[in-house]
């Protein structure tokens, strides 16, 4: 167990999303609207 997490750190490197992932998830996340009824929730996406 001590050998798992003992070992060198890996370097993590920076990435970089595509224009059009950005744009996917920003254009999603316009169009999804929570709705609370009651005790329950309700996720719409209006396209």
């Amino acid at each position: 167990m001590a050998k798992i997490y003992s070992g060198k750190n890996q370097v993590i490197t920076q990435m970089k999303p595509k224009k059009e992932v950005i744009a996917f998830l920003l254009n999603y996340s316009k169009a999804l609207h929570m709705i609370k009824l009651a005790d329950n929730s309700f996720e719409i996406i209006a396209n």
